[in-house]
């Protein structure tokens, strides 16, 4: 009895799970616990695991497609075992009229291309190749599984093509230079990517924005970070940084300037008590902006533990579903890439997001004299329907007073 794989719950508010790509193709053999794709819902990605040795029989949700958690994505078995009938035309329902995978059923002669239901069975690979190439791909005879094309049958078909085209032609003909495919790696916008793109086009297309920009004088915010650090290490075994205390500046901002920490929901301002800092993390696939909630609750030491704690969390892929949302107030830091001034771009539906740029040596006029001193830019991105420019501004202005007076953040 062939083994039902199934998109999997990802957290208890998922309702739908998208497959991002298979890592499998009908006919592949798998081992046990091998990942044979990766599924995602929102911004969580995981990889889905074989639970039994054997042949893919069948895939039954393609790539890009969103089903339900429990949903049958594949089938996994004995070469040539069968499945039953109502599975596979149930199965089929779920796929739509551009769906690239096809049922295989083993053992059957590599006869013709198409399959009883009239869809050339091809690879998704193959398809994607065969559509940059223009090809037709109702002409090429397929040699894998069942006369499945490949990816070796495309390209063996675009050598084919060139040769034809660089044939002289026996009459005088105008010669039209033939436009050939550029060589290029084409990647699928799928799973986290996916997600950001739409998420980030649909912030700008729904908001309205504007950043300005800021620079603080953090000579004083450094030279306390170096001085208590190694206390804060014996005591609370953490280690502080200029991070946190940002981070610890705008939640105090926050809790004196309430319409930065609201949303824009339904034609209404929505204005939050509780504060919940979302701080963005880069990860090789994507964004992820896990949540401190309840920030405003936390001392300095607490919220770096709980900041590095999420950071982590996300790097080996635990965060869950409630873990990235509901933030109503987001820190972007691209310091640590010499980055400067940026333009971040509104987490939505939230009213602001601050981004942090790299601290560089500079000299400054303190009163008469030049000195050298720690400049800090930050951008703060806000929401013109929410919150003027002014009170933006008086919001920057307070977070900037914070770092530069460090000391009234911990007393």
């Amino acid at each position: 009895m062939a083994v039902e794989v199934v998109m999997p719950k990802l957290g208890m508010a998922m309702k739908e799970g998208t497959v991002s790509i298979w890592n499998k193709e009908v006919g592949d053999m798998v081992g046990k616990g091998e990942p044979i794709a990766s599924v995602n819902s929102e911004k969580i990605e995981i990889d889905v695991e074989s639970p039994e040795e054997g042949m893919v029989l069948k895939i039954a949700v393609p790539e890009g497609e969103g089903v339900p958690p429990g949903t049958v994505i594949c089938y996994i078995g004995n070469p040539g075992e069968e499945i039953g009938a109502s599975d596979v035309f149930g199965d089929f329902k779920k796929l739509n009229k551009d769906a690239e995978e096809v049922i295989i059923i083993q053992n059957e002669p590599i006869m013709p291309t198409k399959t009883s239901l009239g869809r050339v069975k091809i690879s998704p690979v193959a398809r994607k190749m065969a559509d940059a190439a223009k090809l037709d791909i109702e002409n090429i005879q397929g040699t894998g599984p069942g006369g499945r094309i490949t990816k070796e049958d495309i390209q063996e078909a675009m050598k084919e093509t060139r040769e034809l085209d660089t044939q002289p032609e026996v009459k005088q003909k105008k010669v039209v230079p033939q436009v050939q495919p550029q060589e290029s790696k084409q990647v699928p916008v799928s799973g986290i990517r996916k997600v950001i793109g739409r998420r980030m086009h649909t912030s700008l297309l729904n908001s309205a924005q504007l950043t300005m920009n800021m620079k603080v004088d953090v000579t004083d915010l450094i030279a306390l970070q170096k001085q208590t650090v190694e206390t804060i290490q014996n005591r609370y075994q953490n280690k502080l940084t200029v991070t946190d205390f940002i981070a610890l500046a705008v939640v105090l901002s926050l809790k004196q300037h309430p319409q930065m920490n609201s949303a824009y929901i339904d034609d209404k301002i929505h204005m939050f008590t509780p504060v919940h800092l979302g701080m963005a993390v880069a990860l090789e696939k994507g964004l992820v902006v896990p949540v401190i909630r309840n920030a405003q609750t936390y001392t300095l030491v607490e919220l770096s533990k709980n900041s590095k704690a999420l950071a982590e969390r996300a790097r080996l892929g635990q965060l869950s579903n409630e873990e990235m949302q509901g933030s109503t107030f987001t820190i972007s830091n691209l310091g640590a890439y010499g980055i400067e001034h940026f333009t971040p771009i509104l987490n939505p539906p939230e009213a602001g997001i601050l981004g942090v740029g790299a601290i560089t040596d500079m000299p400054v006029y303190i009163g008469d004299i030049v000195q050298r001193r720690s400049m800090l830019p930050l951008s703060l991105t806000f929401d013109h329907r929410i919150i003027d420019g002014a009170p933006a501004a008086v919001f920057l202005k307070m977070v900037k007073q914070y770092l530069e007076e460090p000391i009234t953040m911990i007393v």
